[in-house]
């Protein structure tokens, strides 16, 4: 089997470590990666569970197809409950850490407990230690992931926190691959890693996953890598935001805080105009044959001359166009910054977007920002409200507890302005130039989420012969579009536990590939229906742990401005997401309840025990 058969269990409190393995049933149930991290969270926490506390359990996950020959399959899941949004949080990464965790021989990492002092915990073939990082302590994450590397191994992987992830900002990320900057970005995971004193994760080693057929996975990994190379020209060009001016002319582009239609800008921070200008070369993932990931010049010291992680689309989308910062260089510094001290930049660019209509509207006080303006489109402003965040100063201590916080304590009509789902601030695509996307923001288990469903990719572009879906549908049509969500949502918890880069879809591969792939690498025998299952599941699950915390349908909500105010302008104009009808055909293909609650028949169907298992 490709699994390495370990995970590496460690007790801060007591600074302890014990390696444990998992049953083929349980991998076979729940794979690995968010689906496994499920199993684990479920069992272990619940309600009462505070997301900050030591009780609180971190987990890294890989997946069986992480360090295989099969194309974009160097991803990594972080999960534990949210601090951001108090329910199911899950992060998810690229780059090296994931697939560098497997070479020293681990499948994952479980953290319990918290460290009397700040430590990092160092994993390779011969050795494990929890080591001491005081002097760590205040570094961000660029200097953490040099300075551990001195200490350990130079080509050792780290995932880190900087200054958010120390302050307990609430929408701090764990980022890994050092300048080049790969976030494991949503939920707020870096202030658990915080809470718990743990300033880095470093492994290494050089053990290799031995799939059960490698002739097989050679064979199907060559051919499929060969494809997604022919349909993925532009993605390798121009990365993920090279669809921003088309984004923009759909009315599918955040502008404003979410409450205008067109951005003259766009084609300013187009991933053509940075091919054009601050590009300096390709990332590529490990495992990945389409290289997407931008690397730019630097503005910030000591990395002022070197390549480093360019913005992508979400943050261009949410720090650019949202705050109205039309100017690429300067979205640039903010993302860099952002990275440096470890925070998400969709929350980032939602919570300041929101900051700048309070203080326009006068919810927000001079006196409350110290003197400073917050303006539309202005460089200032941006840059200095990430600093504040990221330090819990003045105004963004308030800032950095999320959109959903902030507005209740700055009250009054702040929360007309606060753009998010569960508190989790929505990504960078409109529900109003998606019909699907309503229903998908409204149920996805960790909140606001695109991926989680990825739904809006198949009203656009792609197509699955394997869900029922051989032609995208009609972007503003309203049939089967909770078929839609819920088919599109199983399949992407595989791509969350399998470990695979979602943007293979774009490379014509499907369900059926996927399902083979897997088989190749276990020796399973699943099929494609099996496998779908095994998707419904594990969404299954992450709902019932909501469900424990608190969640039905008066959650599954979309915020006012999204669900009753046109754009007015652009490519989505005066339409407004079919939200109900949508939603109650989507939770009777759920086979929930009319409350958002899994059925105990549904429960049974999927082997799942409503309870701890």
């Amino acid at each position: 089997m490709s699994y390495m058969g370990n995970i590496l269990e460690i007790n801060l409190s007591e600074e302890t470590t014990k390696t444990t393995t998992m049953e083929e049933e349980v991998l076979r149930k729940y794979i690995g990666g968010s689906g496994l991290g499920a199993k684990i969270l479920f069992d272990e926490t619940d309600e009462h569970t505070d997301p900050l506390g030591p009780e609180n359990v971190l987990i890294f996950m890989t997946g069986p197809l992480t360090g295989t020959q099969f194309p974009l399959s160097g991803r990594h899941a972080v999960v534990a409950k949210s601090p951001l949004t108090g329910i199911w949080g899950e992060a998810d990464s690229g780059g090296y850490f994931g697939y560098k965790l497997k070479q020293a021989g681990y499948d994952g990492l479980i953290f319990r407990g918290k460290a009397q002092n700040p430590v990092y915990l160092w994993v390779s073939d011969d050795d494990i230690a929890i080591k001491k990082a005081e002097h760590l302590w205040g570094m961000d994450s660029f200097e953490t992931e040099e300075a551990i590397q001195k200490e350990t191994h130079g080509k050792a992987g780290v995932a880190c926190i900087g200054q958010a992830g120390e302050n307990l900002v609430k929408v701090a990320a764990i980022m890994n691959d050092g300048k080049d900057a790969r976030a494991a970005g949503r939920c707020g995971l870096g202030a658990v890693m915080g809470s718990k004193n743990l300033k880095a994760v470093a492994v290494y080693g050089q053990q290799k996953a031995k799939p059960a057929d490698p002739e097989a996975v050679s064979k199907m990994a060559k051919a499929a890598a060969k494809q997604i190379v022919e349909k993925t020209k532009a993605f390798s060009d121009y990365g993920t935001s090279g669809g921003l001016e088309a984004a923009e002319k759909v009315g599918d582009l955040p502008i404003q805080n979410w409450r205008t239609g067109t951005f003259k800008e766009a084609s300013n921070i187009s991933g053509q105009a940075m091919a054009k200008s601050i590009l300096t070369g390709k990332y590529y993932c490990q495992g990945c044959v389409i290289g997407c990931g931008r690397e730019v010049k630097q503005y910030f010291k000591p990395f002022a001359e070197a390549k480093g992680g360019g913005p992508e689309y979400e943050t261009l989308g949410m720090i650019g166009s949202n705050t109205l910062l039309g100017d690429l260089e300067s979205i640039a510094k903010a993302n860099e910054l952002c990275n440096r001290y470890g925070m998400d930049t969709i929350s980032v660019g939602g919570v300041i977007a929101f900051a700048i209509e309070c203080y326009e509207t006068g919810l927000i006080s001079e006196e409350e920002t110290e003197g400073l303006s917050l303006q539309w489109g202005d460089e200032e402003t941006v840059l200095a409200l990430i600093k504040k965040m990221a330090h819990q100063e003045g105004l963004g201590a308030v800032l950095s507890e999320g959109t959903r916080r902030a507005a209740l304590k700055i009250g009054k009509t702040a929360e007309e302005y606060a753009i998010h789902v569960k508190g989790l601030e929505l990504p960078a695509h409109d529900p109003r130039a998606y019909n699907s996307l309503g229903v998908g923001y409204a149920t996805a288990n960790r909140g606001a989420c695109h991926l989680q469903g990825f739904s809006y990719a198949f009203e656009r572009s792609l197509s699955s012969p394997d869900l029922g879906f051989p032609e995208p549908l009609d972007r503003f049509a309203v049939e089967r579009k909770g078929e839609l969500v819920k088919k599109t949502q199983d399949l992407m918890s595989l791509f969350d536990s399998l470990k695979l880069c979602k943007f293979i879809l774009n490379g014509g591969i499907d369900a059926g590939d996927m399902v083979a792939w897997l088989n190749a690498c276990t020796g399973w025998d699943m099929t494609l229906e099996e496998f779908m299952q095994t998707g419904e599941r594990m969404y299954n699950l992450k709902r019932l742990y909501n469900v424990r915390c608190g969640i039905s349908r008066k959650d599954d909500v979309l915020p006012l401005r999204i669900l009753t105010q046109p754009r007015r302008e652009g490519g989505a104009g005066y339409k407004l997401p079919p939200y109900g009808s949508v939603l109650n055909e989507y939770y009777e293909l759920r086979g929930w309840d009319d409350l958002g609650i899994p059925r105990p028949e549904k429960l049974k169907e999927l082997d799942i025990i409503e309870g701890r298992e």
